[in-house]
């Protein structure tokens, strides 16, 4: 078991559970941990109020499972699941 593995595991026994944004189903809600990704796509995604500390709902998915529909802060966001998967989030 790698290092991180052993970390996530080690925050679940306390309550945290960190995953994948892409990995959420609809009707789940979350807090962004992380933003990973480099250069405009991250900057796009910083710009649309996915940040640190923000608390994130999965309304819904495609019918072809891409995209899939955020709400932030009070407003929709479709996000291509390929973007979703650089987003870390702790589910509530």
């Amino acid at each position: 078991m790698g290092k991180l593995a052993v970390f996530v595991q080690a925050l679940s026994n306390y309550g945290v559970f960190i995953m994948l944004l892409s990995k959420m189903k609809e009707g789940q809600i979350g807090i962004i941990v992380r933003v990973g990704g480099n250069g405009a796509l991250r900057r796009r995604v910083l710009e649309m109020g996915l940040t640190k500390g923000t608390e994130i709902y999965v309304e819904k998915y495609a019918p072809l499972k891409d995209p899939l529909e955020l709400i932030i802060k009070g407003y929709h966001i479709s996000l291509r699941v390929e973007e979703a998967a650089n987003i870390t989030v702790d589910k509530l």
